[in-house]
């Protein structure tokens, strides 16, 4: 059984006033799942079987083909696409146990995302305990509270360098993967400081687990292309950092658009530890929807866009999304709540805006007298 800290006090949301309304939402969306769930679920198993061997098949054309230069750099940049498109469709969904209808099977699938590069352990703690529970509440959403670099919470520790935050950030978030496979999960594991600590005791196998996928990661990505393929060494890591930035590109557009940006707050717990809003007022005031919608996105970007939904209902595949967003949105204007949807380019100029507000040390989200 998995250890839990019990000493960290968890933040509490108010009593949920709106529980009957949410309740009643939530019956339209299983609803909904166990009308279309026949057609859809072929669309699911599609998935969990395509993009895995679109993954393998160019990695194994990579390893043949290699030597010429072309070929090798254009599988590596494939596979960039494809570590993002298995993450957010796949990975994610298993995560939630919503991939199979089988426990185990989704916990079996998530071990591709270690393969992958990244450590399943933490991240899944991380997104399902502490972002989920509590997006954009300092110090316990682990999506945003992740670089003393960056001051995205407005109330966050403050710096100098935070003063030109907004011209280094956009830069250094190319290396966004990278430092989560290479330096991130290393940081989890062995600086009890951090968030994920406040929800789980890491056990000892798991660093076992944490040494051997990130090194039989490293070994088939840069050692077995120059060992079989004869490529040399600065192609074979080149080779490597191409996936890597190429699949950050695409996971920073799903990553920077539902949350931080300058349309929500960030609130703080009181003196009782007690937030603002209910559990289900602080998803709806504190994510946002992308209104850019099309087949292409739903199939392979796993319907990133309709993020509201998500945060609602965590259990249901995100192949529901757009018929229960669409319930969502004559739900929100019948009862006046704010549900939110912005255009791509909108969510992404208003973290910049959100990242030049914070390089300050004042609250600027405070009135001043």
């Amino acid at each position: 059984m998995e250890k839990v800290n019990t000493l960290v006090s968890k933040p509490k949301f108010i009593k949920e006033s709106d529980n009957e309304f949410f309740l009643n939402l939530k019956q339209k969306a299983v609803q909904l799942v166990n009308e279309l769930e026949d057609e859809r679920r072929e669309t699911i198993l599609i998935k969990a079987i395509l993009f895995p061997l679109l993954y393998i098949g160019a990695y194994v054309s990579a390893i043949i083909w290699g030597k010429n230069s072309i070929v090798f750099y254009g599988c590596y940049f494939f596979i960039g696409l494809m570590l993002m498109i298995i993450f957010i469709n796949l990975i994610h969904d298993a995560v939630h146990h919503v991939l199979f209808k089988n426990k185990k099977l989704n916990n079996l699938y998530v071990y591709f995302f270690d393969l992958m590069g990244a450590n399943s352990y933490v991240w899944k703690r991380r997104h399902t305990r502490l972002h989920h529970n509590y997006p954009n509440v300092m110090g316990w959403d682990s999506d945003i509270d992740q670089s003393p670099l960056a001051r995205i919470f407005p109330h966050g520790p403050f710096s100098r360098f935070h003063k030109y935050q907004h011209i280094y950030l956009p830069f250094l978030y190319s290396f966004y993967l990278l430092n989560w496979l290479l330096v991130r999960d290393f940081k989890d594991y062995f600086n009890k400081k951090r968030v994920i600590w406040k929800v789980t005791e890491i056990p000892k196998v798991e660093f076992i687990k944490l040494f051997v996928f990130k090194a039989f990661f490293l070994f088939y990505f840069i050692f077995v292309p120059v060992i079989f393929t004869g490529v040399s060494w600065w192609q074979a890591i080149s080779g490597f950092l191409l996936m890597v930035f190429t699949a950050t590109g695409f996971s920073l557009i799903i990553l920077l658009s539902p949350h931080a940006n300058e349309d929500h707050d960030f609130p703080l717990p009181d003196d009782n530890n007690h937030l603002p809003d209910s559990w289900f007022m602080h998803q709806i005031k504190h994510t946002n929807d992308v209104i850019h919608d099309n087949w292409f996105i739903r199939f392979f970007m796993g319907s990133f866009n309709y993020h509201v939904a998500h945060h609602l209902f965590p259990f249901i595949s995100h192949i529901y999304y757009p018929e229960i967003t669409q319930v969502l949105k004559e739900e929100s204007l019948k009862h006046n709540l704010p549900y939110q949807s912005f255009t791509l380019g909108h969510t992404l100029i208003s973290h910049y805006k959100l990242l030049k507000k914070n390089r300050n040390a004042i609250n600027i989200f405070e009135e001043t007298m």
